[in-house]
């Protein structure tokens, strides 16, 4: 390890500095080593004169032996505001070995009234930092990253404050960052920690901008963003962090910068500059990226940007360019970032370009040298990709190992000397995520490198390594390419790596046509115990063999049950976007039920409909409760389905209580390689995304849930690539251990027949009865069933979709297992019952099945009557009494079809005249009655009844 160190000199009134070094030579470890200064122009003008050089110190990482002594002059000094100077002190050296070293330097002496260090005064301190680098032959002309932002800004008393110090690496490692405690010189080239407290905790703990309290400080490892939000007291603070350099997975090499905030007590508000989005382009690409400022006080404004990709020493050309219109003349900004991307521009690593603004003194401002400028900064993170290869097609050929493919490919648009083609091949036809953020291929796609050629080759023989290639596989191929590192050495280890990738290409695939449906959607979109509803989908067949077919849906109670129903046909000619490849299923018990489902297919054989086919069964997503502790709640989910659900990333959603009916996404689960998948729910919204509602897990306080599972057949031929279901809603307690599971109900059957013999049965509009019995399980859905049952809750709906509401709690017999409950003094037989289970913990399960009951309709009508006012039989009016009529319309005609009388009247009560009061003839005539009669159904039961009359008189 290198060691660079300054000795003691002058005294400077070092700010802030760091060293930077880049290899000369492969053949010899020569470098060029730069330290970057910055002194305090206003309370050390005079010592900042005379520091013409620096020494450096140079030795092993171990700080064992005596380091050299390296003198390194002054090249350029520059003041960049502030009261600062920017000091450049460079010299060359030659290490007599590889290695690892240390970089350092020290000089006397920091300025004063530095508020975070000690021992006071600050001016008797002096200023250190050092820079390690990894010498090896390897590494090629290894470069240190340069930090390109000035490490001198005014901080605000009261507003966040933010820093980044543009780090740029021209050979496309990798930078990180951590926060470092700044240091004055020791023995051998190494450094001694100062006393040091972070900025937010030296004064009182204050508040954040917005208000937060406490304030404060740290540093983003990824994007080496320094926020302090927000200073308290004015004065001087220094702190340090070190920039990592790391490739290949290994850090080799790291620089410490030790910087100056200066906080003020600024009669002034900061510009401002919103984030922008990071971007991917692919090679070519001509960027042209607006960036914005504004200044609220409506100060003067200067939008200045630094990068690595404004000097042709650290980039091949065409270097980038910023301009900005009216520069220092208006309180609102634009500039424009303009380059033009190249081949020689891809790597993995993307490129930084920070945008800085800072505002100046309004005019008239009384004292301008006094007006403290403020600043405001962000990033624009820009990452090249290498074009997508195109015309990837193959060929069989015949090899003397057995079964082979000839690939071939268009030449590639960017010829880079030591560029490699990789091809890839998986054993089914397979889709991958289409993103250009996404380059090369995913983890997980199940494809496998078979061999590299070099960028300008255009074709590949697959014979699987001379073993010849499996009979009846749809193998699937594509190709990547793989850059080297900008500036690496052909023949150096890790040279490619670091260098990016191109997006995959498309695939080609040996495609075997899908001749039957394929079911790809059973999600659940409304949870009920009557009015659950589930959305069926299937992807129709690519072949379109005799036409037309039917497609006919069945559907069993149960993810595994066997059972199935015909609950649809659907005709179709497979004519593309028709809509016959959607089912939505309606009035089912989603609360307590699983459904599986399957798809038989029919083609038209010799003029007939013959059944051609069938779909593997695909059930809907079940959710239950899984143990946890008292302060979680645990879930698991299953699905049957012939799809792949597992190496996904699931999502699991929790209602917002304050907001019923509303479900917050609080996690993206990772889940492995198996049909039963889980989740522990302690309360934190792990999802920021659509907002974070966090939640306190209570004893005995119910939680509704549901997930979305996401899973593909992993088959480019079906579409949609990726499949989304949901379960249905669950709700739990986090008091549940083994959730009760719902009972089985029955209601005992209503004999109508019966009733109807006996006359006046139906004449009293109270006391009807229903009687409810039900079986408790020990098992459900394949899982065990909480046996210490308390008590059950039976509900009740007057009509079907109506809220259930409780109408009884059942304690149990000594027997748990069944029970019973009469619902008495009704006026009508019909309703809707379910039940449902309480444990000792006052855990309530899901919803037994729900059983509707409707009445025993009864409305007879006489066939003669006689209206001669003898007040016997005047009217024509039903027998006995009308059962559960709702309303009816009733029509009679004479003999010859014409409408003599018409009434709304239950009861009818026609006395032989017209509507308009006219005597009718004696004889015979016909009706026509519509009756509605009580349901539990809201629209009752429409019935229609035609017969005939004898008019006497």
């Amino acid at each position: 390890m290198l060691t660079l160190s300054l000795g003691q000199v002058f005294a400077t009134h070092f700010r802030a500095g760091e060293i930077t070094a880049r290899r000369l030579s492969l053949t010899t470890p020569t470098y060029e080593i730069t330290l970057t200064g910055y002194f305090d122009e206003l309370d050390g003008k005079q010592a900042a004169d005379g520091q013409n050089s620096v020494i450096f110190k140079i030795g092993n990482a171990t700080g064992t032996g005596t380091p050299v002594l390296l003198e390194a002059p002054r090249r350029a000094r520059n003041n960049i505001g502030n009261n600062t100077s920017q000091n450049i002190y460079t010299a060359t050296y030659t290490f007599l070995t590889v290695g690892a070293y240390r970089i350092s330097m020290e000089v006397d002496a920091r300025n004063d009234n530095i508020l975070n260090l000690s021992p006071k005064p600050t001016r008797e301190l002096n200023f250190y930092v050092s820079t390690t680098i990894e010498i090896n032959a390897a590494f090629g002309l290894n470069r240190t990253p340069v930090l390109r932002n000035a490490p001198i800004d005014i901080a605000a008393v009261g507003q966040r404050y933010i820093h980044n110090p543009a780090a740029f690496d021209a050979d496309g490692d990798s930078i990180a960052y951590r926060m470092y405690v700044p240091q004055q010189g020791g023995t051998n080239g190494a450094g001694v920690n100062l006393g040091y407290e972070a900025p937010n905790l030296t004064t009182p703990p204050g508040q954040t901008e917005t208000g937060a309290s406490p304030a404060t400080f740290g540093i983003n490892r990824i994007t080496g963003d320094i926020i302090w939000d927000a200073p308290v007291t004015k004065g001087y603070y220094n702190i340090a962090f070190i920039v990592e350099e790391w490739r290949d997975g290994a850090l080799i090499g790291q620089i410490v910068r030790d910087m100056q905030i200066i906080v003020d007590d600024a009669r002034n508000d900061r510009p401002v500059i919103p984030p922008l989005q990071d971007i991917c382009v692919e090679a070519g690409t001509l960027i042209n990226q607006k960036v914005n400022a504004t200044d609220k006080n409506g100060d003067k404004l200067n939008l200045t940007s630094v990068s690595g990709l404004y000097d042709a020493t650290l980039i091949k050309p065409a270097i980038a360019s910023f301009a900005v219109a009216n520069q220092g003349a208006q309180s609102s900004v634009t500039g424009t970032f303009t380059w033009q991307t190249s081949c020689d521009h891809i790597r993995l690593e993307p490129y930084n370009v920070l945008f800085k603004v800072e505002d100046a003194a309004p005019p008239g401002y009384p004292n301008p040298s006094l007006f403290r400028k403020l600043v405001d900064m962000t990033t624009l993170n820009i990452r090249v990709y290498g074009p997508k290869p195109t015309g990837l097609r193959g060929t069989p050929v015949t090899d003397p190992s057995g079964p082979a493919y000839r690939l071939n490919w268009d030449a590639y648009k960017c010829q880079v000397t030591g560029a490699k083609i990789v091809i890839y091949r998986a054993d089914h036809c397979t889709d991958i995520p289409e993103d250009v953020c996404i380059t090369g291929i995913p983890a997980g796609s199940d494809y496998e490198e078979i061999g590299r050629v070099d960028v300008n080759q255009t074709t590949f023989l697959d014979n699987n390594g001379g073993e010849g290639l499996r009979p009846g596989v749809s193998y699937s191929y594509r190709i990547v390419v793989l850059f080297p590192r900008p500036g690496a050495s052909p023949g150096e280890p890790g040279y490619l790596f670091g260098g990016g990738e191109s997006v995959a290409s498309a695939e080609f695939c040996l495609n075997l046509p899908v001749i039957r449906p394929v079911i790809t959607n059973v999600t659940v979109d409304s949870t009920s115990t009557t009015k659950g509803v589930i959305t069926v989908k299937w992807m129709r067949p690519a072949a379109a063999t005799g036409l037309p077919a039917q497609y006919r849906l069945f559907r069993a109670t149960g993810q595994s049950g066997t059972a199935f129903t015909q609950i649809a046909t659907i005709n179709t000619n497979l004519t593309p976007g028709a809509a016959d490849t959607i089912f939505v299923d309606r009035t089912l018990n989603t609360e307590a039920n699983a459904y599986n489902y399957k798809l038989e297919y029919y083609t038209t054989q010799n003029g007939q409909l013959t059944r051609f086919d069938e779909s593997e069964t695909a059930s809907s997503v079940r959710l239950e409760q899984a143990a946890a502790q008292p302060d979680q709640i645990g879930l698991k989910w299953t699905a049957l389905v012939p799809w792949d659900n597992s190496n996904r990333i699931h999502r699991v959603y929790r209602e917002d209580k304050t907001k019923p009916g509303t479900f917050n996404r609080i996690a993206e689960v990772a889940v492995g390689a198996t049909q039963i998948f889980s989740y522990l729910d302690d309360g934190t919204d792990k999802y920021a995304a659509d907002g974070t509602v966090n939640v306190t897990i209570v004893k005995d306080s119910t939680y509704c849930y549901k997930v979305e599972t996401v899973g593909s057949y992993n088959n480019s031929q079906i579409k949609p690539s990726v499949l989304y279901n949901f379960s249905q809603i669950l709700c739990v307690s986090s008091s549940d251990t083994i959730r009760p599971c719902p009972p089985v109900l029955t209601l005992d059957p209503l004999n109508c027949d019966s009733l109807r013999q006996h006359p006046g049965a139906f004449c009293t509009t109270t006391g009807f009865t229903n009687h409810l019995s039900w079986i408790y399980p020990k098992q459900a859905d394949g899982r065990d069933c909480d046996p210490l049952i308390n008590a059950y809750r039976v509900y009740y709906a007057r009509y079907e979709g109506d809220a259930p509401t409780l109408i009884a709690t059942v304690t149990t017999p000594p027997s748990p297992l069944k029970t019973a409950f009469d619902h008495e003094g009704l006026t009508s037989f019909a309703g809707c019952y379910y039940v449902t289970a309480v444990n000792r913990f006052g855990s309530e399960s899901a919803p037994s099945n729900t059983t509707c009951r409707d009445n025993c309709p009864m409305y007879v009508l006489p066939n003669v009557f006689t209206p001669n006012g003898d007040n016997k039989n005047d009217t024509f009016q039903p027998l006995e009494c009308p059962a559960f009529v709702q309303s009816l319309e009733f029509r009679i005609f004479n003999r010859w079809g014409a409408e003599v009388f018409s009434t709304r009247d239950v009861n009818i009560n026609w006395d032989g005249k017209t509507n308009g009061g006219k005597e009718l003839a004696a004889g015979q005539y016909y009706y026509e009655v519509t009756i509605n009669f009580e349901s539990f159904k809201k629209e009752g039961v429409e019935t229609s009844m035609k017969g005939w009359v004898q008019l006497l008189r």
